[in-house]
């Protein structure tokens, strides 16, 4: 069907449906003053359920959303003209289910993609490979094939293992290939990333205050209607945060962020609140 999308629905102490676009999908499963919840996922019926307890075929993860996430401040979603109605294409109501692919090689380098400049919602941000499920669509399946529609790389059955990382609540809509340009970053540069807490006080940490030394800028490729081209920014770009207000700069999203830290928590430690 065309324009057919996957729906994310919650379900607390045994009730819920579809998750609202307007509402805040975390603050359904944990109080208004924190941004965490313990969940479990997977998919019913062609939906992406989230619930507070266990269900066949589910996992067990966290859900998390950034501290100025507009749905829990009740503004308008980030990126979105004010006046734009809210909702699915059709007038479909409902938040749709997305996933991204944090893509490790064996050195420990891990590929972020930024998002093309004539996007209309966050251009130049750095994030994941990813993109909206497909109906009947398992989520590595989804991630597989973003991955390969993004970035040309396929990867065949046995050769990965992969870790559900998290849930990430956020307004956006990935645009699937449409990409200005990729990076396999460094070990020391991903945990660097994964400490900049965005909604924190403060204009930031710059690449100055980590221990040991980050390289002052990170090799990119770029990708234009002409070919590949090798290239070089600051470090600095990968450690900002997301403005309260204002236009967006390029950076990594704060979903990536999220994502790097649970990475780097690894899945037999402590879940960090």
């Amino acid at each position: 069907m065309a324009g057919a999308r996957v729906l994310v629905h919650v379900r607390r102490a045994g009730a819920g449906g579809a998750a609202a676009f307007g509402q805040s999908v975390t603050g359904v499963f944990c109080p208004a003053h924190t941004d965490v919840a313990p969940v479990s996922c997977g998919l019913e019926r062609g939906h992406l359920l989230i619930s507070d307890v266990p269900f066949p075929g589910s996992t067990a993860t966290v859900l998390k959303r950034p501290p100025f996430c507009p749905a829990k401040l009740g503004g308008q979603p980030r990126g979105q003209p004010r006046g734009q109605p809210r909702g699915q294409p059709g007038g479909q109501p409902g938040v749709a289910a997305a996933v991204a692919v944090l893509l490790e090689a064996a050195c420990g380098h891990v590929l972020l993609t930024r998002r093309a400049t004539t996007l209309r919602h966050f251009p130049n941000v750095w994030v994941p490979p990813g993109g909206h499920l497909e109906p009947g669509e398992e989520l590595v399946a989804a991630g597989l094939r973003e991955l390969a529609e993004e970035t040309g790389l396929h990867l065949e059955p046995g050769t990965f293992s992969w870790d559900l990382l998290g849930l990430w609540e956020a307004r956006l809509c990935p645009s699937p290939g449409e990409v200005s340009a990729v990076a396999w970053l460094e070990p020391p540069v991903l945990e660097a990333i994964a400490a900049t807490e965005d909604g924190a006080e403060g204009p930031g940490p710059g690449p100055g205050s980590f221990p040991g030394e980050l390289p002052p800028t990170v090799g990119i490729t770029e990708l234009s209607p002409h070919g590949l081209r090798s290239c070089r920014i600051p470090t600095g770009i990968l450690l900002r945060r997301a403005p309260a207000h204002g236009p967006d700069l390029e950076r990594v999203s704060t979903g990536t962020k999220f994502a790097l830290g649970r990475r780097r928590a690894g899945p037999d430690r402590e879940e960090r609140e």
